[in-house]
């Protein structure tokens, strides 16, 4: 999967790769709770909500230069163009408008909205991947497979290194991450898109950043060896 068009401002929070501090949490739960702008954000929620129940366009074109940026970027990261990207926000706002009678107010109407997108996305990625298969069974009917073409070498940076790690992760690793790390959501916020405990994105963030590490931390014993080797 490609992640193309990333934000990689968490970039210094991977431990190991920027720092070699261990990273002490923010605890944005806390940090929102103590922001005067919450209520703002509130009740603008709350607002969207009752103008697109009550079938004002207006209210999805407010929900829409609100967070429609936000929503593409997410979109983009999960399916790895932007093409598809925009595709997932505009069948996310069509699903929003069909089913919005049944938003019950559980959680907020931003939340809502983004869990509608992130399934629209796995649907969408599902899709993709059965068309690449039918696809590949086809071509091994008709003709032998051709061989692909060497990708050009690319500029070696910390942006390409950290695409590469991030596609080793599992599927849930990679958006709870995501989602978290790049997109700012509470780990509340998680749980309520991707169904399932608070609990459970904080123990798949953990398990996420470890294995990102693992991944981007050149082993230390090599140093080590080649400095003793030296001497």
């Amino acid at each position: 999967m490609g992640i193309t068009g990333l934000a990689l401002t968490w970039e210094a929070r991977i431990p190991g790769v920027a720092q070699r501090e261990r990273r002490v949490e923010p605890f944005r739960e806390q940090i929102a709770a103590a922001d005067p702008a919450a209520d703002n954000v509130r009740a603008e929620d709350l607002a969207l909500a009752a103008a697109c129940q009550a079938g004002e366009l207006r209210g999805y074109e407010r929900l829409y230069a609100w967070q429609g940026a936000r929503m593409k970027n997410l979109a983009r990261n999960i399916l790895g163009n932007s093409t598809d990207a925009e595709d997932a926000v505009q069948e996310t706002f069509l699903k929003v408008q069909r089913s919005i009678a049944s938003f019950r107010g559980q959680s907020s109407f931003v939340t809502w909205t983004f869990r509608i997108l992130v399934n629209t996305c796995y649907d969408a990625r599902r899709s993709r991947l059965r068309k690449k298969e039918v696809a590949a069974d086809e071509e091994r009917e008709d003709e032998a497979p051709r061989p692909e073409p060497r990708a050009a070498v690319a500029h070696p940076s910390l942006r390409l290194a950290l695409e590469r790690a991030l596609a080793k992760l599992t599927r849930h690793q990679r958006d709870v991450f995501l989602l978290y790390e790049v997109e700012g959501f509470r780990h509340a916020e998680i749980s309520a898109m991707l169904e399932i405990t608070e609990a459970a994105s904080k123990n798949t963030l953990f398990q996420a950043k470890k294995n990102l590490r693992q991944v981007l931390e050149p082993p230390r014993h090599s140093d080590a060896a080649g400095a003793r080797g030296m001497v």
